[in-house]
């Protein structure tokens, strides 16, 4: 995976950054696992907007990805593609059966490497099976909460956790963000790193590429009116009183978790000390 630097020859390409897709194998996507993806345009059911700065962008279809990796056996993979849904490639691959599914795809996985899912497998790149088989200081993604609940954790480009230690029903692992917390065993997860790790180093270049996101402009608070936000209004160029949100909630390193919530217990060490 590598990034280009554009010449530049207008002023939207002066400094772009863009990635060099040499990891990816094809550019037609497999017309059986794509669905319909509506906008919402950061409204809510009943037509009110409920979000900001949401709307127009790029028409895109969605790519069903396959979270759960519950099917047993060895799969191929044929390709690796790019998702325009997510940050991470997405790697198709085939069943013994002639099954086809999405998965994230990991770093280093390679068109027509064999992966497998389930207990009893070898712990490669690309495999998914329980955190209970799998040696301590794995590096590891794509991870579950809950058993069967399918991958919520450690998704995004580049991402990865690591397997600290295992006692008893739980295992304890480092989560990307720096916290670490107790898991069950028997919930599954990939090992590698998340593919296209070279994401953060992209540049945008320009404000339409935000649009061509679905982004639209977002406005200051402090050049808001007070009825807008707590931190608008003011004679000239005010500075806008303690951040917070626009319902009143304080930024910059307020704790808004609860104190009382059931799964705290799990939680080791706080992603900020």
């Amino acid at each position: 995976m590598s990034v280009r630097k554009l010449k530049p020859v207008t002023p939207g390409q002066r400094f772009r950054v863009v990635n060099g897709f040499d990891a990816i194998t094809t550019d037609k996507p497999e017309k059986s696992l794509l669905a319909p993806n509506k906008r919402s345009g950061g409204r809510n059911n009943s037509g009110r907007m409920t979000m900001k700065f949401i709307g127009g962008g790029h028409k895109k279809k969605y790519r069903i990805i396959d979270f759960k990796r519950d099917k047993a056996g060895a799969a191929e993979v044929l390709s690796i593609q790019y998702d325009p849904n997510r940050t991470a490639f997405i790697a198709l691959v085939q069943y013994a059966d002639g099954e086809k599914r999405y998965v994230i795809a990991q770093a280093g996985l390679q068109v027509g490497q064999k992966i497998e899912s389930g207990s009893g497998v070898a712990p490669e790149v690309g495999n998914a099976m329980p955190m209970s088989e799998m040696p301590l200081g794995t590096t590891i993604s794509c991870i579950e909460l809950r058993p069967s609940q399918g991958a919520v954790m450690a998704r995004s480009a580049g991402a990865f956790a690591q397997l600290m230690a295992k006692e008893g029903k739980y295992v304890t692992v480092k989560m990307p963000s720096g916290e670490t917390r107790l898991l069950l065993a028997n919930c599954v997860a990939t090992i590698g790193v998340v593919s296209n790790s070279d994401h953060q180093l992209l540049v945008s270049g320009k404000a339409g590429r935000s649009r061509w996101l679905g982004r639209r402009p977002r406005t200051r608070p402090v050049v808001m009116n007070p009825v807008d936000h707590p931190m608008g209004g003011g004679e000239g160029k005010s500075s806008g009183g303690h951040p917070r949100s626009k319902n009143g909630i304080p930024a910059k390193g307020f704790k808004t978790r609860s104190k009382t919530k059931a799964s705290n217990k799990y939680i080791l060490e706080r992603r900020k000390k």
